[in-house]
């Protein structure tokens, strides 16, 4: 499903960036002297968008222009939400593993992710475990998130965490070092009250 989702963002960003490219390309050229078509929207350098035909049109229709307002911040805010979206997946593809013979190899980087979760997970207390690899192929970041049941002490998680699931990482990565950023979050469980 992800990769669908991939695909489908690749192609629409991808439209979006050739249809404006082409409008501004098209407005850049007429700008410059260019004759243009005679159904473009600008026909010279010194068109304007809008003239006073086309703005005085729907004067008497009261719900006109707040329309259109709404409408231009709906498109606003769902392409900042997009952006917003696409900033924070960012994700690293592949890793690159020091194979020891001066050789490197190409881990990918969902693997090793699938990996550490699972080790994670059979960490005593962990009720649930996400890890997401960000930073450059060569150097890696590791960012991960504990659940942890509510009698678990969270030191004691945390070296455990560090000592096995963090540590079998980055040996079989070849890493030197394998920088964490590890949240810790306790499950709430609310008592039941009995009468």
């Amino acid at each position: 499903m992800r990769a669908v989702l991939r695909i489908v963002d690749r192609v629409l960003l991808g439209l979006v960036g050739l249809v404006l490219l082409a409008v501004g390309g098209a407005v850049l050229a007429v700008g410059s002297g260019v004759s243009p078509p005679p159904w473009w929207v600008h026909q010279g350098p010194h068109d304007v968008l809008l003239g006073d035909a086309e703005r005085t049109r729907w004067r008497d229709a009261d719900w006109w222009w707040p329309a259109v307002i709404a409408a231009l911040a709906v498109l606003l805010l769902l392409a900042l939400w997009w952006l917003v979206a696409v900033l924070r997946r960012r994700r690293l593809p592949e890793i690159l593993v020091d194979t020891g013979d001066g050789a490197a190899a190409v881990l990918r980087g969902r693997a090793l992710e699938d990996v550490l979760t699972q080790e994670a997970g059979r960490v005593d207390g962990v009720e649930r475990a996400e890890v997401r690899f960000t930073g450059r192929r060569g150097a890696p970041r590791a960012r991960v998130r504990l659940l942890l049941a509510p009698h678990v002490d969270p030191g004691t998680a945390l070296d455990d965490l560090t000592a096995r699931a963090l540590a079998h990482a980055r040996d079989s990565a070849g890493l030197a070092v394998l920088p964490a950023e590890v949240r810790l979050h306790a499950v709430r469980h609310h008592a039941e009250r009995v009468s």
